[in-house]
């Protein structure tokens, strides 16, 4: 198949990423014994720099604590996809691979099938503070060999933000909690109708938003039905499935009845940062599908401070189809340090994992960074729950969240579902061909180890 004009665009970038990046790296992490090479991702939004700050403070602790030891920090300024393709070229060398990378758990497993990473069962046997993880944070780091290739640090959930100012003029609950899809279809119809000047709901959708679009649009509505992505009693991926059309068709529906942002403005590959720092914080948008994380971009020093955005914003939690039980539904991810397999200082780079992660530095980044605790002595601290409006809400949802099927395949699944959900965005397809397109694109991609509903 001939790549499009876009197509051709994104591989330039990717390209170009990849050379700065190998650039970036010069000599590789071991042509110095006495530094740590960190390589994470940084935002493309200058004006936050959340984990700049958290990571500077880190490198201060470090360096005193091991007198002769330096810190050198790698960033990559980079969206989610390009972010993964950059980090992916870098581990492939002992010449460019960091000593410690920052990698996503739906991309993990992936990067471990490809030998890109190193097992930490060793360090982490030796390390009373692993013990005092959760047991679902641990399984997202940890691959189908039974060893565990990461550590986290953080988790998050998902669910629905509204505008309390909106809703009054749309003659709407200030504790407005919907019961069933068509509730949240119905409060964006009412704000269309009655306050036209804004934008009613926001999914994210299509390729340009990456995984936001499949974690936080697409699977937080297919697993509010009775389906899945993945059965795990067969080990194959699902196609055919009733709960991915009817998903499919709530996406289509926002965007046909144009209760969604302006669909150019919904496939800006920019979409999270208008949402979080125009969209939101100005009053114009009534409900945003979302994570909770939000708060990190408005607190101070962010570049988008918003101080009463807790008195402006409500929560309520995404419902299932219908609402059938357990009534509410959620999604959780979250981010993991791991040591590439070519890292030239592992050792280093572990000591300096568990600097960022005592007590006192974990609860400050989950903090910092609007996270959800993956520590249990820090979710039953009573200051990290009062530490910022909304952890409660979130961290409740994590009894009723689901994980992706985080195998190598999930990757390239998670794109089937994006172009799904990006055709019928446009218009340009139908739900139907949609849905035959993706079962299609995800017999390819998981070598036809698929199941039929």
């Amino acid at each position: 198949m001939r790549p499009t004009a876009a197509r051709t665009a994104l591989l330039a970038t990717a390209l170009a990423l990849t050379a700065s990046a190998l650039t970036a790296c010069g000599g590789g992490s071991g042509s110095d014994p006495d530094t740590v090479r960190i390589s994470f991702k940084q935002s493309t939004d200058n004006s936050i720099h959340v984990m700049d700050d958290y990571l500077a403070d880190i490198k201060k602790q470090f360096e005193k604590a091991n007198p002769g030891k330096k810190v050198e920090l790698v960033p990559i300024k980079a969206p989610d996809s390009e972010y993964y393709t950059k980090l992916q070229q870098m581990l492939r060398s002992a010449k460019t691979a960091p000593d410690l990378v920052y990698e996503d758990t739906f991309l993990i497993n992936s990067d471990i099938t490809s030998g890109y990473l190193k097992p930490l069962d060793a360090y982490l046997a030796k390390w009373p503070d692993w013990n005092r993880f959760i047991d679902t944070a641990k399984a997202a780091a940890k691959a189908e060999d039974g060893k565990t290739y990461g550590v986290p640090d953080g988790t998050d959930t998902r669910g629905l933000w509204f505008d309390k100012g909106i809703f009054a003029k749309a003659g709407l609950p200030a504790d407005w909690q919907p019961k069933t899809w068509d509730e949240v279809l119905d409060a964006a119809r009412t704000i269309k109708r009655r306050v036209p000047d804004v934008t009613p709901l926001n999914v994210y959708t299509g390729k340009p938003a990456g995984e936001a679009a499949t974690m936080q649009g697409f699977e937080m509505l297919l697993y509010g039905t009775e389906d899945r992505l993945y059965d795990d009693s067969a080990k194959k991926w699902i196609a055919g499935s009733q709960g991915f059309e009817d998903a499919l068709s709530f996406v289509e529906t926002v965007y046909r009845e144009k209760l969604g942002p302006d669909v150019s403005t919904a496939l800006d590959p920019n979409i999270q940062t208008i949402v979080r720092g125009d969209l939101l914080p100005k009053g114009k948008l009534g409900i945003d599908l979302d994570g909770s994380w939000l708060p990190q971009d408005w607190l101070p020093g962010s570049g988008h401070e918003w101080p009463e955005w807790s008195s402006e914003l409500g929560l309520a939690y995404m419902p299932t189809q219908h609402g059938q039980a357990p009534g509410k539904v959620s999604m959780s991810g979250g981010w993991t340090w791991a040591v590439p397999a070519k890292a030239g200082n592992p050792d280093l780079a572990f000591e300096f994992v568990k600097t960022m992660q005592t007590k006192t530095n974990a609860q400050k980044w989950y903090v910092a960074n609007s996270g959800i605790a993956v520590r249990e002595d820090v979710a039953e601290d009573p200051a990290y729950a009062k530490a910022q409006p909304g952890i409660k809400f979130f961290t409740d949802l994590v009894a009723s969240t689901h994980y992706r099927p985080a195998y190598p395949a999930y990757p390239r699944v998670s794109t089937a579902i994006q172009e799904a959900m990006e055709g019928v965005t446009t218009g340009d397809m139908s739900v139907e061909e949609a849905v035959k397109g993706y079962d299609a694109s995800l017999k390819e991609a998981t070598d036809d180890q698929v199941i039929e509903k």
